[in-house]
């Protein structure tokens, strides 16, 4: 098949959305699959490059930044997008289109799929979804949600990358939705054996940023200066700074390690070195770097919020905690912290859960997709 991905946000640009989209372009890639990418560009990165088997053709879009995506770059990327897009498909003729994100990418998608007839299949990772992440996108949505119903309604699949994401959705949109979760390549990523690390390793990794609750970590972790633990804050962002000062305040700058933006490559090195993943976000669709610590074998103390209740059997593998609930966090982390037995337990469930995020099946199941999607356009007496 020949398979356009729309995406406006693709390594080394953006978060977990598009890591994801990145190992499903890889694995359709290796299986024989014609893969274009159409996302954006920054400065630094060529327009046009092939990598991974992937054909990559970054559009202008005014980006400034890997990690923040101002509306005017959205609206740019789109009509960048549709000028370039129009010439991808006639060149290319692609079977079909897969966007990842309703806003902006969908509308690029619908847009396209209206001009040329290629159908697209929709992922949704809660962020596009009305509701999902309001601290960030509760404005876009007063005003833009009418334009959405469109790019819903015409897509030809649609999947969630989480239950919670799904339902979500399934409030605002009368349309049919599957879950297909974020996966990530367990076999390549899996250690060998646990090795718990003295001190234990706390990491977080994503970007600095409200609904990322970064200060939270910095304030839940003072209330543990007793015990003996490093972290590592892998990312950047807004709060950036402010995490830097409160953790001096702390008296904890030793404890801490912020190296600012880092490589996906950096992140799976970090985590092969760390014990637990500490995320208290505000809101989560299905984070690829859960999966990644799934697969790295970390325990998990995280929100109980959106896509990490797929990632977390608690008492298990890990604890799902109120947002708000700050002395539940500071208590769970101290068992995991001075219990090593407890610690290497809860690490092995981990790599067991992994399992059920194995990039392989994605792809499969995104394959089987397209395909369906793809027969009834060949069998046409027209095409």
């Amino acid at each position: 098949m020949r398979i356009l991905t729309v995406i406006y946000e693709f390594p080394p640009i953006g978060g977990g959305g598009g890591r994801a989209a990145y190992d499903i372009c890889k694995g359709l890639a290796a299986r024989g699959h014609a893969v274009t990418v159409l996302t954006s560009h920054i400065s630094g990165l060529p327009y046009e490059e092939v990598r991974d088997g992937i054909h990559l053709v970054r559009v202008p879009s005014l980006r400034e930044d890997h990690f923040v995506a101002p509306f005017k770059t959205m609206f740019a990327y789109v009509l960048s997008g549709l000028w370039i897009g129009m010439r991808l498909i006639l060149k290319n003729r692609p079977d079909v289109m897969h966007t990842h994100f309703a806003v902006p990418s969908g509308a690029l998608a619908w847009a396209l799929s209206v001009l040329t007839g290629v159908p697209y299949v929709l992922t949704a990772h809660l962020g596009d979804v009305p509701g999902g992440v309001p601290e960030k996108t509760g404005k876009w949505f007063r005003w833009i949600k009418p334009f959405t119903y469109p790019i819903w309604k015409r897509a030809k699949r649609i999947a969630a990358v989480s239950e919670h994401t799904r339902n979500l959705a399934l409030r605002h949109y009368n349309v049919d939705i599957e879950v297909i979760p974020n996966g990530a390549d367990i076999k390549l990523l899996a250690p060998t054996e646990i090795k718990l690390n003295t001190p234990p390793r706390i990491v977080f990794a994503g970007r600095f940023a409200p609904q990322k609750n970064t200060l939270a970590i910095v304030s839940i972790l003072a209330r543990l200066q007793d015990l003996n633990w490093t972290c590592s804050m892998l990312g950047d962002g807004e709060y950036l700074e402010r995490v830097k000062r409160e953790i001096e305040e702390h008296s904890m700058s030793a404890r801490f390690d912020l190296p600012g933006w880092v490589t996906p490559e950096d992140v799976l090195e970090k985590f092969s070195h760390s014990d637990i993943l500490f995320m208290p976000s505000l809101s989560e669709g299905l984070p690829v770097v859960g999966v990644q610590a799934l697969a790295k074998g970390l325990a998990l103390v995280v929100s109980d919020i959106g896509g990490f209740l797929d990632l977390v059997d608690v008492g298990k593998n890990g604890f799902l905690i109120d947002v708000h609930d700050h002395a539940r966090f500071e208590s769970s982390l101290r068992d995991l912290l001075s219990k090593p037995g407890m610690l290497a337990q809860y690490r092995n469930a981990s790599l067991q859960k992994a399992v059920n995020f194995d990039i392989a099946h994605i792809e499969s199941r995104y394959e089987e997709i397209f395909q369906e999607v793809v027969l009834p356009r060949k069998t046409r007496p027209d095409l």
